[in-house]
């Protein structure tokens, strides 16, 4: 059995049009009652920065990597919480969210790597990626829930 320690990967069926859902993953009003649970600002273009919080953990930081509506959005974000530098491979891990339709519904599918290149001792970099594991599964559930009870244009 191989032990996975770079990347997570995480998916969710969400009953909403691939257009709904992208405005739900990528829009700072909603990303940040879902992911964060205290705002998020995001620049949604290539190169453009990006933050979101948290009430109890601070705010985390990053840079968009790559916007191609409505099915692939990817940021790249500081590992350390609350640091504000240009995020690299050693500093911060890469998260890509891909949308397919799937019947009535939208199958998102998350990743974030890059985990083993981060320029930190090995239990912390052991930390981070169990916290994030444990993380991903939440904030699906929490987007799942967002989604469910967020009326369109909103």
């Amino acid at each position: 059995m191989t032990v996975q320690t770079d990347r997570i990967e995480r998916d969710v069926l969400i009953a909403a049009p691939v257009e709904r859902v992208w405005e739900l993953i990528t829009s700072a009003e909603h990303m940040g009652r879902w992911l964060g649970d205290a705002g998020a600002e995001i620049d949604l273009r290539p190169g453009g920065k990006l933050s979101l919080s948290w009430r109890e953990h601070g705010t985390h930081y990053g840079r968009v990597e790559a916007v191609e509506p409505p099915h692939r959005f990817v940021y790249r974000w500081l590992a350390e919480i609350d640091a504000q530098e240009e995020p690299t491979p050693a500093n911060s891990t890469l998260t890509e969210f891909m949308l397919t339709a799937e019947g009535d519904g939208t199958r998102v599918a998350v990743a974030e790597s890059g985990f083993d290149g981060l320029d930190v001792d090995p239990a912390s970099r052991g930390a981070t990626f169990a916290s994030h594991t444990r993380g991903w599964t939440a904030e699906l559930d929490e987007l799942l829930g967002y989604a469910a009870g967020t009326p369109a244009g909103r």
